[in-house]
């Protein structure tokens, strides 16, 4: 899952940061409204969590920029004021979520879980595919009901194509939402995660179609 974190504030961006990576998030910051337009607008990400008070540019008009521009995906939005014309400012321009600092980061890691679930069509916390079952809201994965352990890119690769069962996922974006923006990867590190997750999970149940990605098929 690729978080877009706008927050100017450094210790509290450091903090939120440190905490999603340590739960297999892939994280980019930017630290004011024009970045952070540019970015959301440019970038492939599957939710923002954005500050409403932003120097260069504030939140609101990131936000609405981003709905104006048919980007879609949700938006927790982060802010000192607790007042009602702000909250309401917010859902208008197309917040998904919203919360007051200070807040629990902890609480955070669980609401953006569930947001990006949601937003990928499901309602329950469960994502079932066969035997494979994902815990969206824990971030834990079972296969025929024991415990499957993972990498960190093992996670992200796997949890992006269960999110997308039976559904082409595009080798650019699973690299794009697997790792880090400023990170050196090689031409064939998606291939090897898949074959490791083929070894752990089963070859048959990912499948590679040529010239676009990989699938994950609910009937292997």
């Amino acid at each position: 899952m690729r978080v877009l974190l706008v927050e100017d504030d450094a210790d509290l961006s450091r903090r939120i940061a440190t905490s999603l990576r340590a739960e297999s998030f892939v994280v980019d910051v930017a630290v004011n409204g024009e970045d952070a337009e540019h970015a959301g607008l440019t970038e492939i990400f599957d939710i923002a969590v954005l500050d409403l008070g932003l120097p260069r540019k504030d939140g609101i008009s990131v936000l609405k920029a981003w709905r104006d521009a048919g980007r879609t995906f949700p938006v927790m939005i982060l802010t000192a004021r607790d007042g009602w014309p702000d909250k309401v400012a917010g859902f208008k321009a197309g917040a998904d979520d919203f919360m007051t600092k200070p807040f629990k980061v902890e609480e955070l890691v669980l609401r953006l879980r569930a947001l990006v679930r949601r937003a990928t069509g499901h309602a329950a916390s469960l994502v079932t595919c066969g035997p494979l079952v994902f815990d969206a809201q824990l971030g834990t994965f079972e296969l025929d009901g024991l415990p499957l352990k993972l990498t960190a890119l093992e996670w992200r690769v796997l949890s992006c194509l269960i999110l997308r069962k039976e559904v082409i996922v595009d080798r650019r974006e699973l690299i794009e939402r697997v790792y880090d923006g400023d990170a050196d990867v090689d031409s064939n590190s998606i291939e090897v995660i898949v074959a490791r997750l083929r070894r752990k999970i089963g070859a048959e149940r990912i499948e590679t179609v040529r010239g676009r990605g990989y699938m994950l098929a609910a009937a292997a």
